[in-house]
């Protein structure tokens, strides 16, 4: 419902451009441009090192013993965080607390490639959608998007499954939070105690999306700014950011860049209801599209990076659903 009413738009940009992989051009640092099906490893390696959490490469197939020995190796301590090197919105990101659930969680998806995280402990999140045309010293800042993280407050009676079922939101997720708080699922919470559910900053983990757009300033897009220039050829995209808090992130201090995301991100502040219509956010679909052409064209002039062919883009949805496919019988096992 967001995407398929900008499909016209889209098409009528590939005719103008003649050509259909237009957005293969915007992000030449990364392969596909961000499409989804780029390595999450070799994107982090993009960040500077101050910025960046300690991350390591599992290749697939590799033992558990191995793996162990360069986690330890890099300083990393439980809990930690693993995901695919591939994926998106979320999938199968996982808080690693112990050596034993490391091991289930390897023997379950060594089939594919992983990477595994520092377990970045500052308090809050936020997206960051920034975009910077080619040949133009100054970037812009489209979209802040604050994420709250999964929550139930105690009244000092109820267990926590309980405060789980009763709450609007939290009940939605059920099946996962009870999962991940199965040891504490019988406790009672003191009254106004709050209790974070997730720490995964998804959509579909949860977590909730607010509008920050009023927190665009000069000052954070001098930061933005400073980033893209040390990144060469990331031009378009959303980073995602952990920090404590806003007045230090604008001073460029005590933050971390999680994620950088190309021309799959969204500018997630769209899904907060209460800030805009389902027609603004097409509209800021629509938008974000005029900008990819724009960059892509400029690259194609400036820079001489190619547009994709056809095929290659009939291959990347192949491939994508045969990717999906494989995680979907994992999880079944």
């Amino acid at each position: 419902m967001f995407y398929i009413p900008v499909v016209p738009y889209a098409l009528y940009l590939a005719i103008k451009s003649r050509s259909f992989g237009f957005f293969s051009a915007v992000n030449p640092a990364i392969k596909g441009s961000g499409n989804g099906l780029e390595s999450k490893y070799d994107t982090v390696l993009l960040v500077p090192k101050k910025y960046s959490p300690k991350t390591i490469f599992i290749k697939k197939g590799m033992k558990i013993v191995d793996i162990s020995f360069k986690i330890s190796s890099q300083n990393i301590s439980f809990p930690l965080i693993i995901k695919p090197d591939i994926g998106f919105r979320g999938l199968l990101v996982k808080k690693i607390n112990s050596e034993k659930e490391l091991s289930q969680y390897i023997q379950k998806y060594n089939s594919i490639n992983l990477i595994v995280q520092e377990f970045i402990n500052l308090k809050k999140e936020c997206g960051i959608f920034y975009y910077r045309i080619p040949g133009d010293e100054k970037g812009t800042i489209t979209s802040i998007t604050l994420k709250k993280y999964l929550t139930v407050n105690g009244d000092g009676k109820s267990t926590l499954i309980e405060l789980i079922k009763n709450d609007k939101r939290a009940k939605i997720y059920i099946k996962l939070i009870s999962e991940l708080n199965k040891a504490k699922l019988h406790l009672v919470p003191f009254k106004n105690e709050e209790i974070i559910l997730n720490i995964i900053g998804n959509h579909s983990k949860g977590t909730q999306f607010i509008n920050g757009n009023h927190l665009i300033s000069k000052e954070l897009t001098t930061i933005l700014d400073k980033l893209n220039k040390n990144i060469k050829g990331w031009y378009y995209g959303r980073v995602d950011i952990k920090y404590n808090s806003f007045e230090e992130l604008l001073k460029g201090e005590n933050f971390k860049i999680i994620e950088i995301n190309g021309i799959i991100s969204e500018p997630t502040h769209i899904y907060d209801p209460s800030k805009g219509s389902y027609l603004d956010a097409l509209k800021t679909i629509k938008n974000h599209w005029k900008i990819i052409y724009k960059i892509g064209i400029h690259n194609k002039k400036l820079n001489n990076v190619n547009f994709t062919n056809f095929s290659y883009l009939i291959n990347l949805y192949f491939n994508y659903k045969k990717y999906l496919k494989k995680i979907k019988k994992l999880n079944a096992t």
